[in-house]
């Protein structure tokens, strides 16, 4: 059965509620992991792994699934399994947690204290040597598979060490959004830590946040691994490529006027410090800073009104939904015309902490590679009604702008989509 999805979003908060219908795969999901824990509660450990591309509603299940969870753990049904165990939702995101953790004050059944940082929960878990009963983590692949002292991760593998503290971990996961070495997580790699535990693997498909035909997900999938394709015909989903990045701007800012949740976004190609101070991104006449370290903010990033006037990374919106996304890709994204293939430049990447923990590595520079292509995948899946592009790289923007030129020639496109590229 075909379900509709859902409207675009007024706040990640609604988006992300546990009020939020969930289709009919997705609440079948959600009955198999609630008989699986069920079923698992008294066992030493087990593994639940929910996969699926960003924008897939894994996010939404995982909260709606915890909250039913602990509407039984602290109900009255003293017959039910899952009654009076003690529960956590991890969360390895700084923006994402603010989220959950405001999304609980509308429950009666949730807590503040439910919802922590994978780093905290294992190094309470140790001190303490208690063991929780279930534990869910979002972005799991997120977490560290490599010691952190850092970060106060002493360990080898955070998803070793939170099976190790709990009897039941579920997880959802997607290994095309891995941003850092010190979290280098493959399908593969997975699977291997898992194996020897009651581990059940199932996956999400349905696209959710992008209300686009399926040959806009394909381009940008093809992007996602170097490919370059024809752009697709004109559809609801407002895709555009932009030769000046101001104009871009100037475009998300009047869409945010509509519609809200319009924000720009870059590759980490631009400098940036934690030292206090302000730090733009240029492009032509295009000079807007970097999005500011807010810790305090009771809003993530992503609903603050001022961010308007920011730039947001792939650390500030990785998990959230925008309605329209302005993407510019920096200087590391180049293209080769002879094989007509977009072409990594690492060395033009600012996110150095990214690169570090290469140890033991194979053939760092594709990872590198892989990495960056990653980050502009997340960054390329925010929109739900939009997505507008920029390329800072010349060649990349003349490959670009002869794909948007090719379609605008296109008597359909004609047809179809009446507004300039440049206006609104």
């Amino acid at each position: 059965m075909h379900m509709s999805a859902p409207p675009a979003p007024d706040s990640a908060l609604t988006r992300l509620a546990p009020t939020v219908g969930l289709t009919g795969p997705q609440q079948a999901l959600m009955d198999e992991v609630l008989a699986f824990c069920r079923a698992h509660i008294a066992d030493a450990h087990a593994l639940f792994v929910i996969e699926g591309d960003a924008g897939t509603g894994k996010s939404l299940l995982l909260n709606t699934l915890f909250t039913a969870i602990q509407h039984v753990a602290r109900g009255r049904d003293a017959g039910d399994p899952l009654h009076g165990t003690r529960n956590g939702l991890l969360v390895n995101h700084p923006e994402m947690i603010k989220l959950y953790r405001n999304i609980s004050e509308s429950q009666p059944c949730l807590r503040k204290k439910d919802f922590e940082r994978p780093t905290t929960f294992i190094n309470q878990m140790a001190g303490s040597g208690q063991r929780a009963d279930i534990v869910l983590v979002d972005e799991a692949h997120l977490l560290l598979t490599r010691s952190d002292p850092y970060n106060r991760f002493r360990q080898d593998n955070q998803l070793a060490e939170i099976i190790r503290h709990a009897r039941i971990v579920v997880i959802v996961f997607d290994a095309r959004q891995v941003l850092k070495f010190k979290s280098l997580w493959t399908d593969e790699r997975l699977r291997a830590l898992v194996t020897g535990y009651p581990v059940v693997i199932r996956r999400l498909e349905q696209q959710f946040r992008m209300h686009a035909h399926a040959d806009v997900m394909e381009w940008i999938s093809a992007l996602r691994d170097g490919y370059l394709r024809a752009l697709p015909a004109p559809q609801p989903f407002d895709f555009r490529i932009y030769d000046d990045a101001q104009a871009l701007y100037e475009a998300i800012c009047q869409r945010n006027a509509q519609y809200g949740l319009c924000r720009m976004l870059a590759t980490y190609d631009y400098p940036y410090t934690l030292n206090g101070q302000d730090h733009f991104i240029t492009e032509g006449r295009f000079h807007l800073r970097w999005d500011r370290a807010m810790p305090q903010a009771r809003l993530p990033w992503a609903e603050r009104a001022d961010t308007i006037d920011e730039v947001g990374s792939v650390y500030t919106i990785q998990g959230f939904d925008l309605n329209y996304a302005g993407v510019i890709l920096g200087p590391s994204v180049t293209y080769d015309p002879a094989t007509d293939r977009i072409v990594i430049d690492p060395t033009r990447y600012e996110d150095r902490a990214a690169f570090t923990g290469r140890d033991g590595v194979e053939n760092p520079p594709a990872v590198m590679a892989r990495i960056i292509l990653n980050s502009i995948n997340v960054l390329m899946t925010r929109g739900v009604r939009g997505l507008y592009l920029y390329a800072s790289d010349p060649r990349l923007h003349a490959r670009l702008d002869a794909l948007w030129n090719a379609r605008q020639a296109a008597p359909a496109a004609r047809q179809a989509f009446s507004p300039s590229r440049q206006g609104a």
